[in-house]
């Protein structure tokens, strides 16, 4: 299986279409509606909550962004859908709501957050979930262990890894030294066997992403393109960026 087109056809907004100056937080669902209506693809975190579920939120813990406060895996459904994001009325979505929400009118990228523990159980809910969703969506993850997952249980849909140049203790301090290895150089390609990669833009070029793109033939997303430096090294090596805090379009 390729890539499809529709990966790269479009900038994708990063945790929606965010803009705090307006109330509007990222991945809540005012920026999945505003991406929407400027025909942006999506680009969402997941995480799973204490009875199975995937829920769209990037933080391990809540508190930055929403009200409340500790880890949300240990929180059920019922106890985050009472949790609002700061100074707004609006809550946490889970995956089949954000589905829902977006109907196949905008392509979705969806990353799998990870304790880097081998549990799979996120992987299997977010399957679930699209086994009955007919719009275009991927997954992709930087736990090489949720992309096999993934290639695993959903087989026909695209998978990506989400990469960087450097993988510390201090950045990553959930990981072994051994999975940190794995991690670099996208070494765990010829397992995971992903259909693209995204790769932070601060660290292009680089070789292992340029022989994914170039010699494999993998499509290069780069993420997260906030400044006019960040768009030019987007244009020149990859092929579609990951974006926020500008219209792409103005």
């Amino acid at each position: 299986m390729r890539a499809p087109d529709w990966l790269t056809a479009r900038p994708i907004a990063h945790r929606g279409l965010h803009d705090h100056a307006r109330g509007i937080v990222e991945n809540m669902p005012e920026a999945i509606r505003a991406a929407i209506a400027g025909n942006f693809s999506i680009e969402v975190d997941i995480q799973l909550t204490a009875d199975g579920e995937a829920m769209v939120h990037h933080d391990d813990e809540l508190g930055r962004l929403t009200e409340g406060s500790g880890a949300l895996q240990t929180q059920t459904v019922a106890e985050l859908k009472r949790v609002v994001f700061k100074n707004t009325s609006e809550r946490m979505m889970s995956l089949a709501e954000l589905c829902a929400m977006v109907g196949g009118h905008v392509p979705l990228v969806i990353e799998v957050k990870s304790h880097f523990d081998s549990s799979t159980r996120l992987v299997r809910r977010m399957a679930e979930v699209l086994s009955g969703y007919d719009g275009p969506a991927a997954g992709m993850s930087f736990d090489p262990d949720q992309v096999m997952a993934m290639r695993e249980l959903m087989p026909s849909r695209p998978r990506g890894i989400v990469a960087e140049r450097h993988y510390t203790k201090t950045d990553w301090p959930k990981t072994t030294s051994l999975q940190r290895a794995a991690m670099t150089h996208l070494r765990h390609a010829f397992r995971t066997q992903p259909h693209f990669v995204a790769y932070n833009v601060n660290e292009l070029p680089a070789l292992a992403p340029w022989i994914a793109r170039n010699i494999f033939r993998c499509p290069l997303l780069t993420w997260t393109v906030r400044t006019a430096e960040q768009r030019a090294r987007a244009a020149r090596h990859a092929d579609q960026m990951i974006f926020e805090g500008f219209h792409p379009n103005t």
